[in-house]
């Protein structure tokens, strides 16, 4: 029996694990001689990139239904120790209980994490890096109008202008006036966007800028550019000017580290903390090792590597897959390649933007980026589930145009699912 241990729950983990099956079985090696395993610490995929919107307990596919029909053992348990020599994993289970599992081929698939603020009262601000933090946001969004009248009851300071910082400080326009509409308080609502750059979203480019000012100003979103955080209370931040502003939320999402389990792994690692792989998304000078999702650094194009993305996770996950059993059965391995790169950013109820290339040419702006962003959130970036040859056919479309254009049965495009 040959064990391929898949580390991670997320997008990258659930298509290494559903490709590496489906490679097996196509060659004839499934089951009783190629058995794959995936760890994670929860039972559930997470859809991240949806954690900005309300409702985050619901944005999640329970890993049983994609995992289970296929034949992935499943092990709920936290990593804790990556040990390439002996090629073993160890971990921590859900009760306490040491794990540790032993493999041929291992994939490191657990994905990025919110580098985390140091400033005095840090412990007040809020995130949407993970299911629990966003739900521990939206419990604390419903709970404003309970709160004492204040000046900042209804104010939110997002810190981080960036990707994140920009779709989820949009977003809370709308919410905190859900929120505080029906009380009357709709006139405190108020949303400032903090960020040391002098412009927002500066990894965007020029590009998209004037259209996402135009999109900020409409929506009435304050900016404070230029500027750090300097401390925080319950009720208040304090910003590297002086100024106080008096705010009962702050979301902080400024910068992002590949997993801390990278950096148990013998190979080269970029500022990010991913490991560089090679063409076949093989660790570099660690044979047996395979990185996927954020915890890779795969080149994309001359210049250009891939980003800490669904956009890139899941493909990368899929030639992981693939290419670990290719490796251990002696078939055709297949070099990573990545759709031609393209970014499109929700930016509240009326606007989104989709932009093409790594320059980030505009192509879609209002209405038509934002049924876009909504198919690729609430349709194309769910896994099917249930249906043992929907997953692995989809774990075969390597190309997530070509998954997209698979997607919308009502079982693939289920968003409760």
């Amino acid at each position: 029996m040959t064990h391929i241990v898949v580390i991670g729950g997320g997008f990258a983990g659930v298509w290494s694990a559903a490709g590496a099956v489906r490679a097996a079985r196509a060659a004839g090696q499934a089951g009783e001689d190629i058995h794959v395993t995936l760890i994670s610490g929860g039972d559930d995929l997470v859809l991240r990139p949806r954690l900005y919107e309300d409702d985050p307990q619901s944005k999640r596919v329970p890993l049983d239904r994609v995992l289970g029909p296929i034949g992935v053992r499943r092990v709920t348990a936290t990593v804790t120790g990556v040990d390439t020599e002996a090629h073993t994993v160890q971990a921590v289970g859900r009760t306490g209980e040491d794990v540790r599992l032993s493999y041929d081929k291992l994939v490191l698939a657990s994905g990025s994490q919110l580098i985390r603020p140091g400033f005095p009262g840090a412990q007040y601000t809020f995130d949407i890096d993970t299911l629990t933090s966003a739900a521990t946001l939206e419990h604390h969004l419903w709970s404003l109008p309970e709160r004492k009248p204040f000046a900042g009851r209804h104010t939110a300071v997002v810190v981080g202008a960036g990707f994140t910082g920009l779709e989820i400080a949009t977003a809370l326009v709308e919410r905190l006036h859900t929120i505080a509409d029906p009380h009357g308080a709709g006139e405190e609502v108020r949303v400032v966007l903090v960020d040391r750059a002098d412009v927002l979203g500066p990894e965007l480019g020029s590009g998209p800028r004037p259209y996402i000012d135009s999109a900020i100003d409409e929506l009435k979103i304050e900016r404070r550019l230029g500027l750090t955080v300097t401390s925080a209370t319950r009720d208040e931040i304090t910003l590297s000017d002086g100024e106080v502003i008096p705010a009962a939320t702050v979301v902080w999402t400024a910068g992002m580290i590949a997993s801390p389990l990278t950096a148990q792994i013998p190979g080269d690692r970029d500022r990010l903390g991913r490991l560089s792989v090679d063409a076949y998304m093989r660790v570099n000078g660690v044979s047996d090792v395979y990185a996927a999702g954020d915890t890779a650094a795969a080149l994309v194009e001359e210049g250009h590597y891939t980003m800490q993305s669904c956009q890139h996770a899941q493909p990368m996950g899929k030639f992981a897959g693939h290419n670990v059993v290719a490796d251990l059965t002696g078939t055709a391995a297949v070099p990573f390649t990545a759709d031609a790169y393209n970014t499109c950013l929700d930016l509240g109820a009326d606007h989104a933007i989709e932009t093409k290339g790594w320059d980030r040419v505009i192509h879609f702006t209002g209405q038509e980026a934002k049924t876009l962003k909504q198919n690729i959130n609430a349709r194309w970036i769910y896994p099917s589930v249930d249906d043992p040859e929907a997953i692995l056919a989809h774990a075969g479309r390597f190309s997530n145009a070509e998954a997209s254009k698979k997607a919308g049965t009502p079982e693939t495009s289920r968003p409760s699912a």
